[in-house]
């Protein structure tokens, strides 16, 4: 079994190496889950998303979600991705600024001038997603291999 550093080390490698998020939330209609491009700051994801969105809408009521990120694969031997467990809150400007920046050094087309794309973000708001809890699924060691990893001060 490895130690929980190693399992943390694994997982945002693979977070790092990828960039789309489906992100898991619940409200009054129930469970949804929606895509977003994320990138890694650290043991965090930032994302931009509008606050209107269902999603939006059900993390400011209900900050705790799930989510999945995986590698393409084209059978069961090269599956790979992370599930995942955290916490989401909408930053204030500051913060916002700092999470732009870091989204703008992994995906350089935000920075790029389109103005369709500067005004979709106009309307919307930069997140934070602080992991508590992930599975590293990597069925290249073997059908099911998982690691678990679980933060320390998690709630």
């Amino acid at each position: 079994m490895a130690a929980p550093d190693e399992v943390l080390a694994a997982v945002l490698a693979l977070l790092a190496q990828e960039h789309v998020l489906t992100l898991a939330c619940h409200d009054a209609e129930g469970p949804w889950a929606a895509p977003v491009f994320y990138a890694l700051d650290g043991e965090e994801l930032v994302f931009v998303s509008s606050p209107r969105t269902r999603h939006g809408l059900a993390l400011a009521a209900s900050p705790r979600c799930a989510g999945a990120v995986h590698a393409p694969a084209n059978d069961w031997q090269t599956i790979a991705g992370v599930q995942l467990a955290g916490e989401v809150r909408e930053l204030g400007d500051e913060e916002a600024t700092a999470a732009r920046a870091v989204y703008e050094r992994r995906f350089p087309f935000v920075a790029g001038g389109d103005a369709a794309l500067a005004a979709a973000l106009q309307r919307s708001r930069w997140y934070r997603l602080r992991l508590d809890s992930a599975v590293l699924v990597d069925n290249r060691r073997g059908l099911g291999a998982r690691q678990r990893w679980v933060r320390t001060d998690a709630p």
